[in-house]
């Protein structure tokens, strides 16, 4: 592994590190990764909710709710969770609400092109860690170390440090080595 830190835990079965020219420059409060299928795929479609912020075509969320998005392996069709806005990050876990509506009625039935006209990517991830969960945690975790978040879910202190990034990347290499990066957001 090529950082200091541990994957969110909902990439842990799904990430790789083998590409060395996807590990350049790593910062001190970055974990990086690379998306593979449990087939080991890595060439995705890219489904999505959300609109797309027409300046930099990144996906964002709608007046409704935050987006939702995922990598779908060419090969099999088994979807990974790439981001999911009502449950990723230090502010969708520890400060915002939503209500059900918002995070069942988001349907991806978009699907993301590239400025090249190609869909289908390597999907490289990108997270910040840069909230010091040392003293943020006292304040959250109940008297058996656990946290409640604001949706209710109880989750231990090791999957909110790891879930409760600060910020977060997609970025998608097509198949003609073009990259283009399609989320880049400040979760706290």
């Amino acid at each position: 592994m090529k950082t200091n830190y541990l994957p969110p835990t909902y990439f842990e079965n799904f990430v790789s590190y083998d590409n060395e020219n996807y590990f350049k420059d790593l910062i001190d409060i970055e974990w990086r990764g690379q998306i593979k299928s449990s087939t080991s795929n890595r060439k995705f479609k890219i489904k999505y909710f959300g609109n797309i912020l027409e300046e930099y075509n990144y996906i964002v969320g709608t007046d409704f709710a935050p987006s939702l998005v995922f990598a779908v392996d060419i090969e099999t069709g088994e979807e990974i969770l790439l981001f999911d806005g009502c449950k990723h990050g230090y502010n969708a876990m520890l400060c915002d609400t939503f209500t059900y509506n918002q995070i069942t009625n988001r349907p991806l039935t978009k699907r993301f092109v590239d400025n090249f006209g190609s869909d289908i990517f390597e999907v490289i991830i990108k997270i910040y860690f840069n909230i010091d969960y040392d003293e943020e945690l006292a304040d959250f975790q109940n008297e058996n170390g656990d946290v409640e978040l604001v949706s209710g879910e109880i989750v231990s202190a090791d999957t909110l440090v790891r879930n409760g990034f600060d910020f977060i990347e997609i970025k998608l290499i097509n198949e003609n080595g073009q990259e283009t990066v399609i989320v880049e957001e400040e979760l706290a």
